[in-house]
């Protein structure tokens, strides 16, 4: 039905209208048609973002430690048992104190505990020495070993921070997980009479060499290891192993056991045995929750099998030592 308006206007004018109409019309289109594409253009984008954002965060879920430390060292060390494997386990927790792990001392395997610090020459003089003999012990299965690295002669590298790094190395194949024997191997390794002769001449390795040392001793040097590495991933736990065992003492020690503090004219003089055992140096060396020195209590592998011989004579058993030296040769070994 035509209304009045359009019965007075003529007919160029309402040709008029109707291309204005048309106008407005196509207009009208343009601007829902643009205003559309926006919407899908930006909604692209915010998908872009939102699949980058998750792809994102399960790499960082994926990248990042379970905790402030590496896994299987909630403790501060690594435990290697039985076939120079690493006892599995959580990582220390955040806030959490380190805590040293169960142990029966009333029966064997032996528990030994090293504190070493990757720089310091007596423990590579220690692992040079006697590196085959906690092989063959905790091997065979006659003991356990935790391995507890800090980094006091960090100051001693003019600012590379080697012992940092080099125990950052350890924790960040102990953090991948890896076949027995790897974790055992590349400490050896890193305190070997070749690799301490290159850490003595450039006050440490750089990261490519310590990469070479670990891919040596068997470890899968992938893509996430060179990275934790280059970021020293773990260097403020390596930090609070050092301040833990300096401050607040030393973990797993027996009721009533002294550390040494000094030797004073050939005189051992203990730690306060009302105070915490502090390190004082390293290596550290505690065998079943004492500390063991050669200038007090002998060769290492006869004190070792002195102890098993104790321990297999309380508990009934006439079963030889990890590297074949029967309780009884140890008591000769001991009288001579």
């Amino acid at each position: 039905m035509v209304n009045d308006s359009d019965k007075r206007l003529t007919k160029n004018e309402r040709r008029e209208q109707a291309r204005e109409q048309a106008r407005l019309a196509r207009e009208a289109e343009k601007k829902r048609e643009k205003r559309n594409r926006l919407l899908l253009q930006g909604g692209i984008v915010v998908g872009v973002l939102a699949i980058l954002a998750i792809v994102g965060l399960v790499l960082m879920q994926t990248m990042k430690p379970a905790g402030p430390g590496p896994r299987s060292m909630a403790s501060g060390g690594v435990v290697i048992t039985k076939d120079l494997a690493v006892v599995q386990g959580p990582a220390l927790a955040d806030g959490e104190p380190r805590v040293a792990p169960a142990v029966d001392r009333t029966e064997t395997p032996l528990d030994i505990t090293i504190y070493v610090d990757y720089t310091c020459v007596h423990c590579a003089e220690f692992e040079q020495a006697y590196g085959s003999v906690l092989e063959n012990w905790v091997g065979s299965g006659d003991a356990t070993l935790q391995i507890y690295p800090v980094n006091i002669l960090d100051p001693s590298t003019g600012g590379a921070r080697y012992s940092t790094r080099a125990a950052n190395l350890v924790s960040c194949i102990v953090d991948q997980g890896s076949e027995p024997g790897v974790v055992f191997n590349l400490h050896n390794n890193l305190l070997g009479a070749a690799t301490y002769s290159e850490v003595q001449e450039n006050a440490g390795l750089s990261d490519e060499q310590l990469l070479g040392k670990a891919e040596a001793a068997g470890a899968d040097v992938n893509d996430e290891i060179k990275q934790c590495v280059k970021d020293v991933r773990f260097a403020s736990f390596v930090a609070g192993n050092t301040k833990a065992a300096t401050e607040d003492g030393i973990l797993g020690l027996a009721d009533g056991a002294q550390l040494v503090r000094d030797v004073v004219d050939g005189q051992i003089e203990y730690q306060d045995a009302d105070g915490p055992q502090r390190l004082r140096g390293t290596p550290l060396v505690v065998v079943n929750g004492q500390e063991w020195r050669s200038d007090r209590d002998g060769e290492f592998e006869m004190y070792l099998a002195k102890l098993k011989s104790e321990l297999d004579g309380k508990n009934g058993s006439g079963t030889s030592s990890g590297n074949g030296t029967s309780g009884d040769a140890a008591k000769e070994e001991e009288t001579q």
